[in-house]
């Protein structure tokens, strides 16, 4: 039983770690990177915990192949609606004609 707690509590405490720097990112002058930093901060997180706590370590590779296919579609719309926001004129009226 012990030897299965302990990468748990290792787990546990790099969240602890993370929201840490968390907190600390959002007191400090990023400028833009601020949001990326945010983002790659609670990507982070989520994996830790979709990996251990949620079990995904001891799925097959038809469920891998889901959550890829999933997070791949993600992807995609996120970036379209990323291209989208940065084409418009009104948005950004010194990047257009």
């Amino acid at each position: 039983m012990r030897s299965e707690l302990r990468p748990l509590a290792l787990v546990y405490l790099g969240l602890l770690a993370l929201l840490a720097l968390t907190v600390a990112g959002s007191f400090l002058p990023l400028g833009h990177a601020s949001p990326a930093v945010s983002f790659g901060i609670a990507m982070a997180k989520a994996l830790l915990i979709v990996w251990f706590f949620m079990g995904f370590r001891r799925e097959g590779w038809a469920v891998r192949l889901a959550v890829l296919a999933g997070l791949v579609w993600l992807t995609i719309l996120l970036s379209l609606t990323l291209l989208d926001l940065l084409t418009r004129n009104w948005l950004m009226p010194h990047f257009g004609t």
